[in-house]
């Protein structure tokens, strides 16, 4: 139950990316200058201060941590990162391989 759930809300990601990668090849299309929407910037436009509060933990926790690995996914375009993830998920909670001469009871 938990695995589908999971492989449901991977496959979501997934669809939000490819949702992304269209709208900014559309922009391409429009104006014909290639920018992709920042991951960072998406996160500000749907809660901006949900992303402040991470920073202030994170750096009061771990502060080597924002500028080496959060600031460098908050960079990243935003169809890279809800694939990646979603791709993750979909592989990690994938449906097992049935064991050949064996029952699962």
């Amino acid at each position: 139950m938990i695995r589908g759930f999971f492989r449901l809300i991977g496959l979501l990601l997934l669809a939000g990316g490819f949702i992304f990668m269209v709208y900014d090849g559309a922009r391409f299309v429009a104006d014909q200058t290639l920018r992709f929407t920042r991951f960072g910037q998406f996160w500000n436009d749907v809660h901006q201060s949900s992303q402040l509060a991470l920073r202030t933990w994170v750096e009061g926790t771990a502060p080597w941590l924002w500028n080496s690995v959060i600031r460098v996914l908050l960079d990243q375009p935003v169809f890279a990162v809800l694939g990646v993830v979603g791709i993750l998920l979909m592989i990690l909670f994938r449906p097992r391989k049935p064991l050949i001469g064996y029952s699962r009871d």
